[in-house]
């Protein structure tokens, strides 16, 4: 592959992921492989009980199910890829694939932030503002806000991977990483990364700090209102509606920033596979447990759709006796 330059570049990179620990092979994939179904399993889960659920209509959960998609996407574009490679001797990616999938993760990756800023200023228009709450939430602009955040994470992936394959590869080809992340290929270039790096710092500083700055100014003035409330059980009632969004900031902010927002002095391979590990698999899979375990709208329909299911099945069961019973009289 040329690219329209004279140099000599790479056509497929290496994956080292995990193959320094070959003892550990069987181990992680079933471990990998189990937080996977279990990640699908719940998201799937969460976004259909909001779907037929009609109480659950409002802003918060619209967001919760994009959250939810989000993640699912999230985590297939590299979690797949890195289970198969368990057992390949060759853990190769093409160039087109590598950058695709580095598209794709940077894409869903930003648009999370996105989403997660949208959620903390749903936040703050329940509490702050709760006579003018579904004016303010209209279900216009709850789309609306998808819409930006969805445009604005996949053209930030978007510009972030153009600039990635302008870049040349001359060699060698070999990935510290599971997946195609930035750093690792950047370290790959046999061409100046400067004008890469600045650029790739800026979208994550507009996309990242402006969300972040949406949450904290969000929550600052819901912390105003919160201790504004006398009652230290309603305080703690309110500020409860917020616990579930808050762990999940902290965790995803958390891990994001101490990956990308630093200076490439400090870049440690071994350390960045386990911190990627947390915000690729274990963040996605336990979203939706946040969201659940601590939220009583979602555990209430959960409680009824089990009822319903089982008032179902011993209506079933209630029909089928019946109707052996009629069988049985007409045979007598």
């Amino acid at each position: 592959m040329s690219r329209g330059r004279n140099t000599t570049v790479v056509t497929e990179f290496i994956l080292l992921g995990f193959s320094d620990h070959p003892e550990l092979k069987i181990f992680l994939f079933v471990l990998f492989l189990a937080i996977y179904l279990v990640t699908l399993t719940w998201n799937l889960g969460l976004s259909s009980l909001i779907k037929v659920s009609p109480h659950l209509h409002i802003p918060m959960y619209f967001f919760l199910r994009h959250l939810s998609f989000i993640d699912m996407g999230f985590s297939s574009t590299v979690i797949p890829k890195m289970l198969s490679d368990f057992f390949k001797e060759q853990r190769t990616i093409s160039f087109l694939g590598c950058v695709t999938q580095y598209c794709f993760f940077s894409g869903f990756g930003l648009t999370e932030c996105c989403i997660l800023a949208a959620m903390a200023y749903d936040r703050y228009a329940a509490i702050c503002t709760p006579l003018l709450y579904t004016t303010v939430m209209s279900p216009s602009l709850c789309r609306k806000m998808v819409v930006a955040a969805y445009m604005g994470g996949f053209l930030s992936g978007l510009t972030q991977t153009g600039l990635l394959y302008r870049q040349d590869f001359c060699g060698p080809n070999v990935v510290h990483h599971f997946f195609c992340d930035l750093l690792p290929l950047l370290a790959l270039s046999c061409s100046d990364t400067s004008t890469t790096q600045v650029v790739v710092f800026v979208v994550g500083v507009i996309i990242g700090m402006i969300s972040v700055l949406v949450v904290l100014l969000s929550y600052g003035y819901i912390t105003v209102a919160v201790l504004m409330i006398r009652s230290a059980r309603g305080r703690s009632k309110t500020f409860a509606t917020c616990a579930s969004h808050l762990t999940t900031v902290i965790l995803y902010y958390g891990s994001g920033f101490f990956v990308y927002m630093r200076l490439n002095s400090s870049y440690s391979e071994n350390r960045d596979k386990v911190v990627s590990l947390f915000y690729t698999l274990l963040i996605p899979m336990l979203n939706p447990l946040i969201y659940s375990l601590r939220n009583r709208e979602i555990l209430d329909t959960l409680k009824r759709v089990k009822e319903k299911k089982t008032e179902d099945l011993m209506s079933k069961s209630q029909k089928e006796q019946d109707k052996a019973g009629s069988l049985t009289d007409i045979t007598d």
